[in-house]
């Protein structure tokens, strides 16, 4: 890890990265990356996965709100060096570039991805198109039919956003969020793609793309945010890991609820 920490916080974020290494290997050895066999248990698994990769820039804005000043007049407002590392990954995910050098969202990309290879983009589009109508989460669900361990993973993302307390949104956006895609997962996407590479080489591209700024770049800057943030306050470390093992037991409910729902699939094709 490069950037400098006081040796606290190194120690501090040691700390927390061993109390969640359990989940997080749970989470990357979860089964439902072997379930995922052929293109028509990828839709299954993007349709559930498309919601944690719009509720992330949720979470994502919700910390430029709060760490930097969003509104008019503007004012100085924290640390320049926060200001810095949330507008740098905000730029990112915000607007980065398909394959063909367009600026896109990294749930553009996303939806693109879904598009490409047949997955189901209505659910999503009815969810946010109600959101947008009336910012009720709970009847935007309720329109679009939304699975119950995607709707429980969102939630929770919520109540992050709305504790209004950044390290706590900093500490589930950097250690709930990060690097948690496996090899054996990118290996089997590299597996179909040959067979399929009209179908999916934009979820493809989203992958290398997401390896290659999510989990390296981004992932260094969202190390020093949460250090920056947490400080030397033991009790923000202590709120910030319990947060973060919650937000991980969300993720792993989420790929229980895929695998359940390929499964099922599968069974019914017998």
């Amino acid at each position: 890890m490069k950037g400098i920490f006081a040796p606290d916080m190194n120690e501090n974020l040691a700390k927390l990265q061993k109390a969640i290494e359990p989940l997080r290997q749970e989470i990357i050895n979860h089964k439902v990356y072997a379930a995922i066999k052929e293109i028509d248990d990828l839709k299954i698994f993007m349709q559930y996965h498309v919601f944690a990769v719009w509720d992330f820039m949720s979470l994502l804005k919700s910390l430029q709100i709060n760490l930097t000043c969003t509104s008019i007049p503007w004012f100085p407002k924290g640390s320049a060096d926060t200001r810095y590392l949330i507008n740098e990954i905000v730029a990112g995910e915000e607007s980065d570039v398909d394959s063909n050098g367009i600026r896109k969202s990294h749930f553009e990309l996303y939806l693109d991805a879904m598009k490409q290879c047949g997955a189901d983009t209505k659910q999503i589009e009815i969810f946010i198109e109600h959101l947008k109508k009336n910012g009720d989460l709970s009847l935007a669900f309720e329109a679009a039919v939304v699975q119950v361990k995607a709707k429980q993973f969102v939630e929770f993302t919520f109540e992050t956003i709305n504790s209004n307390k950044d390290y706590i949104q900093s500490a589930v956006f950097t250690f709930g969020r990060e690097d948690l895609i496996p090899n054996m997962f990118i290996s089997i996407v590299n597996d179909i793609h040959q067979n399929f590479p009209e179908s999916i080489s934009d979820f493809k591209y989203y992958l290398e793309r997401h390896i290659e700024v999510d989990g390296d770049h981004h992932s260094h800057l969202a190390l020093e945010m949460t250090a920056n943030l947490c400080g030397n306050d033991e009790e923000k470390w202590l709120v910030a890991e319990k947060a973060t093992i919650e937000s991980l037991q969300k993720r792993i409910n989420l790929w229980d609820g895929v695998l359940e729902e390929i499964m099922e699939r599968k069974l019914a094709e017998v």
